[in-house]
């Protein structure tokens, strides 16, 4: 019936009406907090684009978990800086890995923490993508190079001695370019380091495991892998549709994990196709995967929305690292209320659908639930 006997401000006139009819709900269960680990001791260093967020030892980080644990957040995902990198990741799957080491110390300090395991390679490659580099082709020899420069640049004579120096630079961008070899990303080789990192993980402590590369074929190489080695109850929450995005800058400074070459679009999605998402995700269960993830979570919102209407997992959503910072930046320069757009936004992720929270904002939004 309309107005006036329809009133529906009627239930928003106090408070206490307003969370008798909420329909969308946070509570500090559906919180995963995500933690940078480092070596050394003693070590907690401030992320330049991140207030608050630290690189952090494996002591301070027990420290940092016994903390999280007490605001009643479940669950932690652990990310790793190696003291070293190389071309075949061994960081990532070593035993005595940065990751691995800091499971097992919070395995004994916090012990019913849940421990998830972001199982990708880029901070432990030396160049930063997310598998095995191989040559895509041969280089140019200089003078070929030069030789289809000039005929792609058309040089002409130029009239002054600054025209030729802006020509000869031109010509020299485009004789590298010509002459550098170029790389693709080895899906398929690629699969046995993913397996073998995810077994080292689970072997020291970790209980979920979570890929975020986006190799096609993963999911399933990991759960044969951790079959294999009787770790048959681990379960796989898959980054299963991850977008190549602009808003994952901080993190990278974070994890150091920037690629040195070209990007990451040739295996992360396309931000504009839900289809294909939808497609990433059924593929990623047929494979195994227990629990699913759509990664970012606010420019994402609708791909959350469509994955709960279809899928019957577990569905994780990650509040990202740019996410966050926006949120920081902005309230920091007084342009927006901190915690009320803080408690919106991750709101706006639960009631799209997300049941998991991946946030680095964890901590004080379960604190403001408590």
């Amino acid at each position: 019936m309309a107005f006036p006997v329809t009133r529906l401000r009627r239930l928003r006139r106090t408070d206490q009406l307003r969370n008798l009819v909420r329909e969308t709900r946070l509570t500090p269960e559906a919180f995963v907090y995500p933690m940078f680990v480092c070596p050394g001791e003693g070590v907690r260093k401030e992320v330049r684009s991140m207030p608050g967020v630290f690189n952090l030892s494996v002591d301070e980080a027990v420290k940092e978990a016994q903390e999280v644990h007490s605001l009643g957040i479940p669950s932690v995902i652990l990310f790793g800086l190696p003291d070293r990198k190389d071309e075949v990741a061994t960081g990532a799957w070593a035993d005595d890995g940065i990751v691995q080491q800091a499971a097992r110390a919070m395995k004994r300090g916090v012990p019913d923490l849940i421990l998830m395991g972001d199982v990708c390679l880029c901070e432990y490659m030396s160049h930063g993508h997310c598998g095995i580099v191989k040559a895509a082709s041969t280089p140019k020899s200089l003078g070929a190079a030069a030789r289809d420069a000039m005929n792609t640049a058309r040089v002409v004579a130029v009239r002054n001695r600054e025209e030729k120096k802006k020509a000869i630079e031109a010509l020299a961008t485009v004789v590298t370019r010509a002459a550098q070899v170029e790389f693709e990303i080895d899906n398929d080789a690629s699969l046995e380091l993913l397996a073998r990192t995810s077994v080292s993980l689970t072997r020291a402590g970790i209980d979920i495991i979570a890929p975020s590369d986006m190799m096609d074929g993963r999911v399933a190489a990991i759960r044969a892998a951790l079959d294999e080695a009787n770790f048959i109850n681990t379960p796989i929450l898959s980054y299963a549709a991850k977008f190549a995005s602009g808003f994952y800058g901080p993190f990278r400074e974070a994890a150091d994990s920037a690629p040195q070459f070209g990007d990451r679009r040739s295996y992360q999605m396309d931000g504009a196709n839900l289809r294909e998402a939808m497609r990433e995700i059924e593929l990623d269960i047929e494979e195994g995967a227990d629990m699913i993830m759509v990664k970012p979570a606010m420019p994402y919102l609708d791909v959350i929305a469509a994955a709960r209407d279809r899928f019957d997992l577990p569905l994780a959503a990650y509040q990202v690292s740019g996410e966050y910072a926006m949120i920081e930046a902005a309230a920091r320069n007084g342009w927006i209320e901190h915690d009320r757009v803080m408690m919106e936004a991750l709101l706006s992720i639960r009631r799209a659908g997300a049941s998991i929270i991946l946030t680095y904002h964890a901590k004080a939004a379960a604190r403001l639930l408590a």
